[in-house]
């Protein structure tokens, strides 16, 4: 039997690496920028928890959440519950109620796989809570938006990134929507289709998020919300944009935004790059301010987003800018002239690691021909090569594998000479 990862998760081979790599530095950068602290909740939480946050008659916990057959564990579909729950467990709410704070890590989803989808994810999450200050609404946008403008997306103005803001109102506000757009809805829901009729029922505002097209035109018609905002919610959406824009950040407002998760109240927002057609959402996030008080906690405001590693890649990848990304060969090849030496070859990689040097050898008992054509097969920048006559030297031969360059060096400065020769070599750092 041929074993096979499970259906809609899978292997990240080593080749995949440095792209992973690219992304958790960005999204650690940019986060310890803003003043976030890293924060790892567990993958299993109270399946009470979900359903209590995310909402009953959501997709998520209705259809997609892994839950254990023994107690009342899930595996987490989604962050910002998590870090919620640990912000309250840990006492921040009283003792220091303005947090910020950042996950990267697997979250769990049970829905049909396909590309861009799959059952095992993962998000960068950055969620700030503790207040209702217009300007993280500002910062948490801008922070998400920074993390694909560094992996190289470019803004709207050059046909890029479009930030599109939408308000989902708060406590009357909110009702009050619901109830205009159920009315609206009602006349012609036949003509909708069988998941939006299923929405109706259940969530009304997802009928406004479908991507079906037919349904999407018979949206466009739909009330807007800013035609019921109180004048709070109003003015609260209008300093969000001014905030934005003062840091030189457009937006585009876009009453058709419906995140579909019951705990977001007034900003909600998605970052989109529309060449990439169908799959050009590439994140959302937005307020959700009661959240902290329905988990049993104090009513403090809090703002957040999640970023998916999968469709980001995906994303990255179609326009071209993964191909820089490859795995870095170990920096030494240590190779050995005579089949006898092969145990000083193995002290001789672990001097240049104790030195801070990645080194490999050949574990094979290939040719010394051999050895040196898979240094350069494997791109290793440098070689270190010992033979009968070298050890009765005292010296190794250092080899420069691009220009063919080889010189002897005594043993005992082999680490420090090979570490001059890779800094000599090594390109200057990109901010990019």
């Amino acid at each position: 039997m041929a074993f096979r990862a499970a259906r809609g998760m899978r292997d990240i081979l080593p080749g995949d690496i440095p792209a992973w790599e690219r992304l958790e530095s960005v999204a650690r950068t940019l986060a310890r920028l803003h003043g976030c602290r890293e924060i790892r909740p567990p993958l299993l939480e109270e399946t009470e928890l979900f359903i209590r946050s995310v909402g009953e008659v959501t997709d998520i916990v209705e259809k997609e959440m892994f839950t254990l057959q023994k107690g009342s564990l899930t595996l987490r579909p989604e962050g910002t519950a998590g870090i919620a729950r640990a912000y309250l467990q840990a006492g921040f709410a009283r003792q220091a109620p303005v947090q910020k704070l950042f996950t990267i890590g697997p979250m769990f989803r049970y829905e049909r796989p396909q590309k861009g989808r799959e059952r095992q994810f993962t998000q960068f999450d950055v969620e700030c809570l503790g207040s209702l200050d217009p300007r993280l609404d500002a910062e948490v946008i801008h922070l998400a938006a920074s993390f694909f403008e560094e992996l190289g997306i470019e803004r709207a103005r050059s046909g890029g990134l479009e930030l599109r803001l939408n308000s989902m109102g708060e406590g009357a506000d909110r009702e009050r929507y619901r109830e205009a757009v159920r009315a609206w809805l009602a006349p012609d829901m036949a003509r909708r289709c069988e998941l939006c009729r299923a929405r109706f029922e259940r969530n009304v505002l997802r009928v406004l998020d479908c991507k079906n097209e037919d349904c999407r035109r018979l949206n466009a018609g739909a009330p807007r919300i800013f035609d019921i905002l109180s004048p709070e919610n109003r003015a609260h959406f209008e300093l969000v944009r001014q905030h934005l824009a003062d840091i030189g950040r457009d937006s585009i407002v876009d009453p058709g935004i419906v995140r579909g998760l019951d705990y977001y109240t007034r900003t909600v927002f998605e970052l989109h790059f529309p060449a990439l057609g169908a799959r050009s959402a590439l994140c959302g996030g937005g307020r959700y301010d009661h959240l902290l008080r329905d988990l049993g906690g104090p009513d403090l405001g809090a703002v957040g987003f999640a970023i998916g590693f999968t469709g980001t890649l995906l994303a990255l990848e179609e326009l071209g800018l993964l191909a820089s990304l490859e795995p870095e060969p170990a920096q030494v090849y240590v190779a050995a002239a005579d089949p006898g030496c092969a145990r000083v070859v193995f002290e001789l990689a672990t001097e240049l690691r104790r030195a801070g040097i990645s080194a490999v050898y050949d574990s094979e008992e290939r040719s010394l021909k051999s050895q040196m054509k898979a240094a350069g097969a494997g791109g290793h920048p440098v070689a270190v090569i010992v033979g009968p006559d070298e050890l009765a030297q005292g010296v190794v031969q250092v080899r420069r594998m691009d220009k063919g360059e080889q010189s002897p060096v005594r043993r005992e400065d082999m680490a420090r000479s090979v570490a001059e020769l890779l800094a000599r070599d090594k390109p200057s750092a990109s901010l990019a």
